[in-house]
């Protein structure tokens, strides 16, 4: 079993670091790219993902001008113990709205209603709440009361309403992760380990899987909304 708390601040570092343990376990699921771990690129999208969930536990603290929350599982045996988290984004100017940015459950923990549970809590107090997903995580969401909206990208945009909230969304701009000289640094060390043949590969493996999720995307939305 398992014990849900809602959290307003930046978490301790014996959440944090378990947080960011299964950001990397778990990026290809988490992440809008869905990178799969046999691209050479996978370690890049691991430190990029993880930075960005990163800045946002840290701005719990407010230093970002938008609020954040948080949501753990916490083990009952074992309360040190982090089973899955949920990190949402209030909406400003709307009071019952919300945005999910991030959910994991560790893989030994899921079919347990670890995720469920985490959401129940989040549209208890934010009913309005909005998520993106890839396409086959759809019918599952929409066991929760969320129904599809819109195609963004290679995910389906879901909503417990049949609308946008119009309120405003402060959200981390990722650009300057995959710009910073981490990255470059990250990049530079797998070009050597595996070549610039196998890393232009892998880079043009991952924009035909981008290009095909899109479409399926978008034709899963025509399709739903016809």
């Amino acid at each position: 079993m398992f014990t849900l708390t809602r959290l307003e601040n930046t978490p301790p570092e014996s959440i944090d670091s378990q947080i960011m343990q299964m950001v990397v376990d778990y990026v290809t699921d988490i992440s809008m790219v869905g990178i799969a771990p046999s691209n050479p690129l996978y370690p890049l999208y691991q430190f990029g993902v993880g930075h960005e969930v990163h800045q946002y536990l840290q701005a719990m603290d407010g230093s970002r001008g938008f609020p954040v929350e948080l949501i753990v599982a916490l083990d009952d045996e074992d309360p040190s113990v982090v089973s899955g988290f949920l990190l949402y984004l209030p909406v400003q100017g709307d009071a019952d709205a919300c945005s999910v940015a991030y959910m994991a459950v560790k893989a030994d923990q899921r079919r347990h209603g670890i995720a469920r549970g985490m959401v129940q809590k989040m549209l208890a107090r934010y009913p309005h709440a909005e998520l993106a997903c890839f396409v086959g995580k759809v019918p599952y969401f929409e066991t929760m009361g969320f129904q599809v909206l819109g195609a963004r990208g290679p995910q389906v945009l879901m909503n417990t309403r049949d609308h946008q909230t119009e309120g405003l969304l402060g959200v981390i701009d990722t650009l300057p992760i995959y710009q910073s000289v981490e990255v470059r640094q990250i990049h530079a060390y797998l070009l050597k380990q595996h070549g610039k043949r196998a890393m232009t590969d892998a880079e043009k493996q991952r924009d035909r899987q981008l290009d095909q999720m899109t479409r399926q995307a978008r034709v899963f939305v025509q399709e739903r909304l016809a």
